[in-house]
C-alpha cells in the first residue's frame, strides 16, 4: 500500500516531537515504512491518537497538532515523549463543525450548497470512501439538492442508500439481522432523523426553505434523507475502526514493544478513534505490560464494551468485555453531555439491529461511552474533571471522567463532540500515564 507516514522529526505541520505516523489501510494493513519509522523513535513514553470522523490526513494533522501542543510543560524531566498520528480511512461529513478549525475545504474550494446539498468537500470523501460507486452518487447528490415533494423519490433514495451500505432489503443466512434503519418505510425513518436533528438544534425552516419542517409536505424531510447518508457511513466505519485496531493497531504495537520492551504506550481515541485504540487491546499478549493509559475522547462505542455481564442480557458481555485488564494503568473515559453525535445520533445508528420500540427514544442499551461513560463495570469511579485533575485517577481499571466543563462548544448536528483540544484534557493523559511533574 502507499504510505503517507510523516518522518520522526518535527514536521507534517505537527509543532511537537519527534512526531511520526502510523498508516493502516480499511483492511488494517500497516504502511511497513511508518512502522519502522515509530519503531526507531527515541523515547520513554510515546502518546499514540487515533482520529475519528477525519477523511484526510491533513485534518487529522491538524488535530494532533492542536492536541499535542500542550505536553511538552506537562510532562516530569524523566520523561521523553514521543508522539504518534494514527491515519486510517475514515469518513466526516463536512457540515460537522470543528471548533477552533477551519471550515473544512475553505483554502481553494466554492461555497458549500445551501440546505441539504451535498457540499464539494464531503461529495469528494464520498467518492473515496465509496469507491466505483459515482453513478449512484450523483443520483442521491441531486436528490438532495432538488429536494423533490414525492414519496417515490424518497424511496429511490432509500434504495440507493442501502445499496451503498450493502444491506439487504430482506434478512438472508448470511444476514440475518437486516439494520432497520435501511429497511423501514423511508419516510417514516427520513421523519424520526428530522426530529432528531431538530433536537440536535439544526435550524429550523419550512417547505420550501433549505432548514427542517416536520409539518406540510415532504421537502422539508431532505435534512433526515441526508442524515441517513451520514448513518450509512457510520454503519461501514463502526466494522472499519474496528478491524484498524484489532488487525493494525494491536499487532503493530506488540511487534513495537516486543523490540522495545522498555517502550511505554499511552493510548488516545477520539470518536471512532476511541473504538480502533480500545480494539487494538484484543492484540495484548497475557502478561503484556506496555500499554500504560488509554483515554477516550467522546467515544462512539457502547458504555457497556467492557462489561463482563450486560444488564439486559445477563448471557453476555461486552465487546471488549475484561480487556481493561491488559492495560497496566486505566482505562479513562471522557464524556460530555454537549455532544449531540453521541447524545441523540448514537443511540439511532446503534439501534440498527432492529427495536420493536422504534427508531427514537434514548434506551441505556444503546448509549455511547462518550455519551455517559463506562457502564456495568463494578467499582469503576465516576469523576468530574475538575476532581480527577485535583485528586488523579484511579492506578488501574476503567474511571469515567465528566469533561462537559470543557468539552461544551460546537453547532449541529454533532455538537460538542468535536471539542476535544484542551490542556486540561492533555493534563488528565498526562496524569493517567503517571507521567506529569
Amino acid at each position: 500500500m502507499a504510505g503517507i507516514g510523516g518522518g520522526a522529526g518535527m514536521g507534517a505541520g505537527i509543532g511537537v516531537g519527534p512526531y511520526a505516523e502510523l498508516t493502516f489501510d480499511s483492511e488494517g494493513d500497516v504502511d511497513r515504512a511508518t512502522q519502522g519509522t515509530v519503531a526507531r523513535m527515541e523515547a520513554t513514553d510515546v502518546l499514540v491518537f487515533a482520529h475519528g470522523w477525519n477523511s484526510d490526513r491533513s485534518t487529522a494533522t491538524r488535530l494532533y497538532d492542536r492536541f499535542f501542543a500542550p505536553f511538552p510543560g506537562l510532562v516530569g524531566p524523566g520523561v521523553r515523549l514521543g508522539y504518534v498520528g494514527v491515519v486510517w480511512p475514515a469518513m466526516r461529513f463536512s457540515d460537522e463543525p470543528i471548533p477552533d478549525f477551519d471550515a473544512p475545504g475553505a483554502v481553494a474550494a466554492p461555497a458549500a450548497p445551501a440546505g441539504t446539498a451535498l457540499d464539494p468537500a464531503t461529495r469528494r470523501a464520498l467518492d473515496a470512501f465509496w469507491p466505483g460507486r459515482q453513478a449512484e452518487l450523483d443520483r442521491v447528490a441531486r436528490l438532495l439538492e432538488e429536494r423533490p415533494d414525492s414519496a417515490v423519490a424518497f424511496i429511490e433514495f432509500g434504495a440507493l442508500v442501502r445499496e451503498l451500505a450493502g444491506v439487504d432489503a430482506v434478512a438472508t443466512a448470511a444476514a440475518p439481522s437486516v439494520p432497520a434503519i435501511f429497511v423501514d418505510d423511508v419516510l417514516e425513518v427520513c421523519r424520526a432523523l428530522t426530529h432528531a436533528l431538530v433536537e440536535a438544534g439544526a435550524p429550523a425552516g419550512s417547505a420550501d426553505e433549505p432548514g427542517l419542517a416536520l409539518g406540510g409536505g415532504l421537502r422539508g424531510l431532505w435534512g433526515g434523507a441526508k442524515e441517513l447518508l451520514r448513518q450509512a457511513t457510520y454503519y461501514k466505519m463502526k466494522k472499519r475502526a474496528g478491524v484498524v485496531g484489532e488487525r493494525g493497531l494491536g499487532p503493530v504495537l506488540a511487534e513495537i514493544a516486543a523490540s522495545r520492551p522498555a517502550l511505554r504506550f499511552h493510548l488516545i481515541g477520539h470518536s471512532f478513534g476511541a473504538r480502533v485504540v480500545s480494539f487494538s487491546l484484543r492484540a495484548v499478549p497475557a502478561g503484556g505490560r506496555y500499554v500504560k493509559s488509554v483515554t477516550l475522547l467522546q467515544g462512539a462505542f457502547s458504555h457497556y464494551a467492557f462489561a463482563d455481564r450486560l444488564p439486559h442480557d445477563e448471557r453476555n458481555g461486552g465487546a471488549l468485555r475484561g480487556l481493561h485488564g491488559r492495560v497496566d494503568g486505566p482505562v479513562v473515559a471522557c464524556h460530555s453531555p454537549h455532544d449531540s453525535a453521541l447524545r441523540v445520533f448514537y443511540p439511532l445508528a446503534a439501534r440498527m439491529a432492529g427495536d420493536s420500540a422504534g427508531l427514537l427514544g434514548f434506551d441505556e442499551r444503546w448509549g455511547a461511552v462518550g455519551h455517559d461513560g463506562v457502564r456495568a463495570v463494578p467499582g469503576a469511579p465516576r469523576l468530574s474533571l475538575d476532581a480527577a485533575l485535583r485528586e488523579g485517577v484511579p492506578a488501574t481499571g476503567c474511571v469515567s471522567v465528566d469533561a462537559g466543563s470543557v468539552v461544551r462548544r460546537g453547532g449541529a448536528p454533532s455538537g460538542a463532540h468535536s471539542d476535544i483540544c484542551h490542556e486540561e484534557l492533555a493534563r488528565l493523559v498526562v496524569g493517567a500515564g503517571r507521567m506529569g511533574r
